[in-house]
């Protein structure tokens, strides 16, 4: 279960996505640049976080030569591929700083957001420091906030893409679960905390494909594709909390990238 696509650093292809888009998430304004064919929006699930193999460019946005947009981009020939996509993006990230690309000549774009917008990183830091009770009532928190705030900026995101791009096929991926519950890990959270947490994952994801289907985007389920490889898995693609290099915790691995992510792009691409 160790297999990953490698695309070579050197690749103009690479550094072109690389060096063009180094914007932080929270940029003021849009970059000008000329619109791209295929153009990959979005937070640290499309940029490659915990994927490992960084590109040159702004180190904090973390995109990885292994993230499932490159290789797309690198198995179906993209010769003109934008990647803003940055570590920590929320919506309202990816409208002020990731749309430069975007025009009448951009065929397709992917986008995954949200998980930041819930707040799901604060999530995770309650559930792994303060026990069941107090994850229980932190994912209670992001359901709030994903009925609130987090569709009121999406619509306002997605209004944009279509606007920017008014001839491209968009594709909006969700996200997959955390834990295979039952499984191998003897420490960390209980069981009922780790089902919380996919539960809100569910909520999640069923929200933004509410919101992708008004806009007349096509959205991409990915936890069937995850299953049997999430956190506690015998074979997981998704890495646990790592103290070393937390950033990096609650991310696809390279194979995540590879065997989920972009089959799923592929069947609707």
């Amino acid at each position: 279960m160790r297999h990953s696509r490698t695309v070579a650093c050197s690749s103009a292809l690479l550094l072109a996505a690389a060096c063009v888009f180094a914007a932080p998430a929270t940029a003021q304004g849009v970059p000008r640049a000329a619109a791209a064919g295929y153009v990959a929006l979005g937070d640290s699930y499309s940029a490659g976080v915990g994927a490992g193999d960084y590109l040159p460019g702004r180190k904090s946005c973390k995109r990885s030569s292994r993230a499932f947009p490159v290789l797309w981009a690198e198995a179906h020939g993209a010769t003109a591929f934008a990647f803003p996509a940055c570590n920590g993006a929320g919506a309202d990230d990816v409208l002020a700083g990731q749309l430069g690309p975007l025009g009448p000549g951009t065929r397709l774009v992917t986008l995954t957001v949200g998980g930041s917008d819930a707040g799901f990183a604060a999530v995770m830091t309650s559930c792994d420091l303060g026990g069941t009770s107090r994850c229980l009532s932190a994912v209670a928190r992001a359901l709030s906030a994903m009925d609130g705030p987090l569709v009121r900026n999406l619509d306002r995101l997605y209004s944009a893409i279509r606007d920017r791009a008014p001839a491209a096929h968009v594709v909006v991926l969700g996200y997959p679960h955390l834990y295979h519950l039952k499984g191998g890990c003897e420490v960390g959270l209980q069981d009922r905390a780790r089902a919380a947490v996919n539960a809100g994952v569910d909520h999640l994801d069923a929200m933004i494909a509410r919101r992708a289907a008004d806009h007349g985007f096509t959205f991409v389920d990915v936890r069937a594709d995850f299953a049997g490889h999430e956190i506690c898995s015998r074979s997981p693609w998704m890495r646990g909390v790592d103290v070393l290099a937390p950033t990096e915790s609650y991310h696809p691995t390279a194979p995540g990238q590879a065997r989920g992510y972009l089959p799923a792009l592929d069947r609707v691409s």
